[in-house]
This record gives structure tokens, C-alpha cells and sequence, in this order.
């Protein structure tokens, strides 16, 4: 649903004036944009056992609990304070459900105090391989993921992240540079640079061919 930037202020203002239904309007709004967090974050494990549409649930609980946080906090943006508690909840999926067990996939990182769900080698390959067409043998697209997986992993951890915000979550450039606490102008380098690397990346895998709308 689309919304103007008028609309999106006055609630807003409602929500920090303690509004519970607008929160929820707003929340609805965005939900879309959460949910394709939730979708790229996941650790591929989880999938058919944890339901998307719960963590979503879960998180806005969540923001109604800690909807003081953002009252108290001017500075971030209300789809960015969302998201953060979003992938807060995210963190607690993946702790409960494969504690010690996690790997790369549920690791998270901290960037400015903050700990967020990992950008992660697994899932950015997950995506990358259904973007790509490559060898319909189980075993050949296997070794493709590994592959890609150490390559991405390879990659400036920041740098990784700049792609993963920009490319797979659809965040606006402003927007990863609120998340990641940078400035506009060095997310935008960030991003050029991450992108030429998966490029260089994806080069050196021949039996890749890319799809025409990629690299947006």
C-alpha cells in the first residue's frame, strides 16, 4: 500500500504521541519490505519449520513493547527502528531454535553497537544461485554454492553487507547508510565496490551465465 510522505508523518507523530493503532497501521505498511528481510536472513534450516509470517508477528510484539525506544530516539528513521527490531527478533529465532548449533547462516554481527542478523556468505549465494542459471546436476550446483559461499566470504564484511541491504532487501542507499550508522556517499562507494567484486566473482564461474536484469 502506497502511502505520502505526509500520511507516513502524521502517523508518525500519532505513534510517538502513543497511538498503539497507528504503530499497527504503519506496521502493516512496511510489512512487505520486513518481510523480504525476514525471507533473505533465515537461515535456510529453518525453512518449513519456522513460518515467516510468525517472525513478523513476533517482531511486531516486540515493537509495541519497545515502541518507548523510538519515542526517545529522533534520529532514526521509523522503517529503520522497525527493521532493527525486526532483526532483533530474528536473532532470538535463530538462538532458540539452533542455540549452539548456529553457523554462518544465524551469526550475527555487531556495527556500531548494534547486532544485527549477518549478511551471510549462505544466504547471499542462496539468492545469487536463483538468480543465475547453472548446471541442472545436484551435485555441480552444490559445488557452485560452495564456491560462491567462500568467494562472498571472502568479501569486507561492511562491504557485504552494503550488498546485501542495497541488492536483496531493497533498502534505499539513505537507508543502509542509517542502518549501518555511515555516511550516504560512503555507502553508495561501498556498494559500486561490492558490486564489482560479485561481478569478478561470478566471472571466474563459467558455467554461470547471468540473467540480463542483474546487477542492478
Amino acid at each position: 500500500m502506497e502511502f505520502t510522505s505526509d500520511e507516513s508523518g502524521e502517523l508518525v507523530g500519532r505513534v510517538k504521541g502513543g497511538d498503539q493503532q497507528a504503530l499497527a497501521e504503519l506496521y502493516s505498511r512496511h510489512r512487505p519490505r520486513l518481510w523480504r528481510m525476514v525471507h533473505f536472513r533465515l537461515d535456510p534450516r529453518l525453512r518449513g519449520r519456522v513460518d515467516a509470517d510468525d517472525i513478523l508477528q513476533e517482531g511486531y510484539l516486540a515493537a509495541v513493547e519497545r515502541v518507548q525506544h523510538f519515542k526517545d530516539d529522533s534520529s532514526t528513521s521509523f522503517f529503520v527502528w522497525l527493521r532493527l527490531v525486526l532483526s532483533q527478533t530474528l536473532i532470538d529465532v535463530h538462538r532458540r531454535h539452533l542455540g549452539t548449533q548456529m553457523r554462518d547462516a544465524a551469526r550475527e554481527i555487531s556495527i556500531h553497537g548494534h547486532r544485527s542478523p549477518q549478511a551471510t556468505s549462505v544466504s547471499l549465494a542462496a539468492r545469487l544461485l536463483g538468480q543465475f542459471t547453472s548446471p541442472s546436476g545436484a551435485a555441480i550446483r552444490d559445488e557452485m554454492a560452495r564456491q560462491l559461499e567462500q568467494a562472498i566470504d571472502a568479501m569486507n564484511p561492511l562491504d557485504r553487507e552494503v550488498l546485501a541491504l542495497r541488492h536483496f532487501e531493497e533498502l534505499t542507499n539513505s537507508e543502509v547508510a542509517e542502518v549501518l550508522e555511515i555516511q550516504p556517499k560512503a555507502a553508495s562507494i561501498r556498494y559500486v565496490r561490492a558490486i564489482k567484486r560479485l561481478k569478478e566473482i561470478l566471472s571466474q564461474l563459467p558455467d554461470f551465465t547471468t540473467s540480463e536484469d542483474h546487477g542492478g
